[in-house]
C-alpha cells in the first residue's frame, strides 16, 4: 500500500517563507524547492537538476535564475532549463519537475500527485484563521519526529489537555464537564466539545471580561490531515454568536514516514496589548513544543511506528482519531488501485 496519500493539497509553507531565495522542504519523502517567480507566484519544483540530480537547493540565484551548483545548468523559476554552459544546445529533457502550488489564507498548498487532478477548490477552508489585521494573528511551525498520523490522533482527541497541558492550557475539569460528539461527513469528521458553565480559559478571558462562560471546542478534520479548531466562548446562556472566538489552524504535512511538518496559528484578540500578545504566543507555543512534541515523539517511538498492531485499547473520547486512520487506511487502498 502506499506510504502516503499523494492526490491530496498539503500545507508546504507559510506565505513568508517562500521568497526569491532558494528554500527546499521535504515533502512525502521528496525535496520540494519553494521559490516565488519575478510576478510574486509561488512555485514548488522537485529539488533534483536533471542532469546528475544534484539538490538545486545547494546552488544559488544569479539574475533570477535558479543555478546549479554541481554543474551549472541553470533554470528560471518556471523549471524551464535556460542555460547549459557545455553547449549552445539545451537538452528538451532538461526541465524541472513542477508541482501544482496554491496559495491561500497565507499558506502555500502543493499537490504531490497527479498534476491533472490537482483542483484548488479541494483546499480546505481557513479564511476564519485570517483576521482583517495581520497583527491579530500568531503564525508558527513545530518539527514532530513523528508520523502524522499520530499528532491527528493528539489533535482530534483534546481531553489530553486536562492532563498533558497543566503548564498551559488545563482547564481545571473543564473538558469533564462538558460533552463530546463525532460526526463525519464523507472524509471529513468533527470532533467538538460543548462545556456549558466552566471557567473561562485563557485568551478568551481577554475578550469575554468573565471568570465562568459556556464554552466550546470545535475541531474540524480533512483528510489527510488538515485541521481547523475554533476555540469560543459566551456569557452564560447567551447565544454563540454574541460570543468570542479564537481561530487556530493545525496542518500535519508527512515529510516522510517518521517526520512531520507541524504548522500552526492562531488568531489573539484585536485589543490584546502587545506584551499580553507575546506572552500568550509564548503559551501556545509552549502548548505546541513543550507538551504535545515530547509526548507524540515518545508514544510514535514507543510504538514502533505500528498503531494497529500494538492493538490500542479506545476509551470513546479517541473515536474521531480512529475514524481518521480508518479514512486514510480507505484513500490509500483507493489510490493504489487507480495507479494499477
Amino acid at each position: 500500500m502506499n506510504t502516503f496519500i499523494k492526490n491530496a493539497w498539503y500545507m508546504a509553507a507559510w506565505s513568508d517563507e517562500v521568497t526569491g531565495e532558494l528554500f527546499a522542504r521535504k515533502l512525502l519523502g521528496q525535496s520540494v524547492l519553494l521559490i516565488r517567480g519575478e510576478d510574486g507566484e509561488a512555485v514548488a519544483l522537485r529539488d533534483q537538476c536533471p542532469h546528475r540530480f544534484a539538490p538545486l537547493s545547494m546552488g544559488f540565484i544569479d539574475e533570477g535564475r535558479i543555478v546549479c551548483k554541481y554543474h551549472g545548468l541553470a533554470f528560471d523559476t518556471q523549471g524551464t532549463c535556460v542555460r547549459n554552459p557545455y553547449s549552445d544546445r539545451i537538452p528538451e529533457s532538461a526541465s524541472l519537475y513542477r508541482y501544482s502550488a496554491v496559495e491561500r489564507f497565507g499558506m502555500v498548498w502543493v499537490w504531490m500527485g497527479d498534476q491533472e487532478r490537482a483542483d484548488p477548490d479541494m483546499i480546505p477552508d481557513y479564511s476564519a484563521t485570517v483576521p482583517a489585521d495581520p497583527a491579530d494573528r500568531i503564525t508558527g511551525y513545530t518539527n514532530l519526529k513523528a508520523n502524522y498520523e499520530y499528532g491527528t490522533d493528539n489533535l482530534l482527541d483534546l481531553s489530553h489537555i486536562e492532563f498533558l497541558h497543566t503548564g498551559t492550557f488545563a482547564g481545571n475539569g473543564v473538558i469533564f464537564a462538558g460533552n463530546h460528539s463525532v460526526k463525519q461527513d464523507g472524509n471529513r469528521i468533527r470532533s467538538d466539545w460543548w462545556m456549558p458553565g466552566v471557567r473561562c480559559p485563557i485568551g478568551l478571558d481577554q475578550m469575554l471580561r468573565a471568570e465562568t462562560i459556556d464554552h466550546w471546542l470545535d475541531m474540524r478534520w480533512d483528510a489527510p490531515a488538515n485541521l481547523y479548531l475554533q476555540i469560543g466562548g459566551t456569557l452564560p446562556g447567551e447565544p454563540r454568536e454574541t460570543g468570542a472566538t479564537l481561530e487556530q489552524a493545525h496542518l500535519l504535512t508527512p515529510a516522510d514516514e517518521g517526520e512531520t511538518h507541524y504548522f500552526w496559528s492562531t488568531t489573539i484578540p484585536h485589543s490584546m496589548p502587545a506584551e499580553h500578545a507575546a506572552a500568550f504566543k509564548d503559551v501556545v507555543a509552549d502548548a505546541f513544543n513543550v507538551e504535545d512534541k515530547p509526548m507524540i515523539e515518545a508514544s510514535y517511538a514507543n510504538a514502533r511506528g505500528d498503531f494497529w498492531g500494538q492493538k490500542p485499547v479506545s476509551i470513546g473520547v479517541d473515536a474521531a482519531g480512529a475514524r481518521a486512520r480508518r479514512i486514510i487506511e480507505s484513500l490509500k487502498k483507493a489510490e493504489a488501485a487507480l495507479a494499477n
